[in-house]
């Protein structure tokens, strides 16, 4: 049976093992994912047992604007509602419960994510991306 949890205490570890699996996730470095859990403001995890087969992550400022990242459930684990189970969870999660608008930035999936009430229909949003940009001098001395 799949247990749900909002706590960030667990091997980063496990993390980068579903990580592996996702061509967007898959060159993550043990350090940066662990930068990364500190600094997340919401996460929910699916686990059957000690194993984790699914993740979202929320970073938010509690009021206006929640961006969730890093939705995965692990291949074996498709098909059984953990993803559905993941966004629920995040949607009605007590410490989101102000939240305005939640924004989801994906390129996949969107029929299941239209499921769940999300809309591509008012995608507004540029990105600026460092790994294809020129460096940048300091703005200050």
């Amino acid at each position: 049976m799949i247990q749900y949890s909002d706590s960030i205490n667990f091997d980063p570890h496990q993390l980068l093992a579903l990580f592996k699996q996702a061509d967007w996730a898959c060159d993550r470095s043990l350090e940066d994912t662990q930068r990364m859990l500190a600094e997340t403001d919401v996460m929910i995890t699916a686990w059957e047992g000690t194993k984790l087969v699914g993740c979202g992550r929320v970073l938010t400022d509690y009021v206006f604007r929640a961006s969730i990242w890093d939705v995965i459930v692990d291949r074996s684990y498709h098909n059984q509602d953990i993803g559905k189970g993941l966004i629920q969870r995040i949607l009605t999660h007590s410490s989101l419960a102000q939240v305005e608008l939640f924004w989801l930035c994906t390129r996949r999936y969107q029929g299941f994510y239209a499921s769940l009430g999300f809309s591509d229909k008012e995608q507004t949003g540029m990105v600026w991306d460092r790994r294809k940009q020129p460096p940048l001098p300091p703005p200050w001395p």
